[in-house]
């Protein structure tokens, strides 16, 4: 069954006159809904985001008929809100929200062939923002690191430099969260609620695993991927990656003392890196973590993606979680 845009245009025209009140009747869903979303837009304009939410709304519907434009457009938009920190797993929580408050003002239209039909659409909208949200080596790169060299990683520099800093792990890692919290300020309140002496025992174990391992690449690479994958639960995205090896490097470097040499450090930038390249090939995301409720299948028009998954229209949330990415 194909996507029925002439049911989706009417529809859209019930609510259309009611455009202010619905997006406002749509933040007030989610965040009753999911209330973990609500401290993510403390510093938002919502009057701007409602604003945003209202526009996009309206240029979906307006190009339903103009699969072309509306698919670079989606790609686009998927591409940017990659730098909001949208992740797969919050398209479902906006989708469902979504449905819910055109049920609300659609009133007695609302059937369940007008339900596929958004639901439909919906997994359509999903399919090219996920398809346009790519992230490129340069966006996961730490802050003027070299190119690791030629040779690949320098395994014995590695396992020497740490086993120095090793006899004060537990220091240096309370000694990064320190360092994470102050250059990177806008973490500090997503750890509110973490147990934070746990949370540095699983760094610190991470760290060790990747060292040890260093010398065993096909486990190791086993174990990374994993990690990677794991981490899509946990809310991490790439964006998060250089700031975690950041945070890393200059720690390693204090504890290091005189020993850090920029040899050293060259080592370390190419170890993270290929520990980040590991991690991101890992972290696919499956089409069950981003399906809406009772989602009902739908085959899209020619030139719009299939699906029966949700996405964010108009939404500039930060991540919902920043996560440490060598650790677990």
């Amino acid at each position: 069954m194909s996507l029925n845009v002439e049911l989706l245009e009417q529809s859209f025209e019930l609510v259309k006159p009611k455009a202010d009140e619905f997006v406002g009747s749509f933040y007030n869903n989610l965040f009753t809904d999911y209330p973990a979303a609500k401290p993510l837009f403390e510093h938002s304009d919502m009057a701007k985001q409602q604003q945003m939410l209202k526009g996009a709304l309206v240029m979906v519907i307006e190009n339903l008929r103009k699969p072309e434009v509306l698919s670079d457009a989606l790609k686009g938009l998927g591409a940017r809100h990659v730098k909001y920190g949208a992740l797969p797993e919050h398209y479902p929580l906006v989708g469902n929200s979504l449905l819910k408050t055109l049920e609300q003002y659609a009133g007695s239209a609302w059937t369940a062939e007008l339900k596929e039909a958004w639901a439909g659409a919906y997994g359509a909208i999903t399919e090219l923002m996920l398809e346009g949200a790519d992230y490129t080596k340069e966006e996961v790169a730490l802050e003027s690191a070299p190119a690791p060299e030629e040779g690949g990683l320098n395994v014995e520099l590695l396992e020497q430099s740490f086993a120095l800093v090793a006899p004060k792990a537990d220091d240096l890692v309370s000694t990064f969260y320190d360092n994470l919290f102050t250059d990177y300020p806008d973490a500090k309140p997503l750890f509110e609620h973490t147990d934070m002496a746990r949370q540095k025992q699983m760094l610190k174990g991470g760290l060790v695993m990747v060292v040890e391992n260093l010398r065993k690449p096909d486990v190791l690479s086993q174990a990374l991927k994993g990690l990677g994958a794991r981490h899509v639960k946990y809310g991490a995205l790439p964006a998060h990656y250089p700031l975690v090896g950041n945070s890393l490097l200059k720690t390693l470097e204090q504890y290091a003392g005189s020993a850090w040499t920029a040899e050293v450090k060259d080592a370390w930038v190419g170890a993270y890196g290929a520990i980040t390249e590991l991690m991101l090939e890992g972290a696919d995301y499956d089409k069950q973590d981003i399906q809406l409720d009772s989602a009902a299948a739908a085959e899209p028009p020619e030139g719009i993606g299939m699906g029966t998954t949700a996405g964010i229209i108009g939404g500039s949330a930060v991540a919902f979680i920043v996560l440490l990415l060598v650790l677990l």
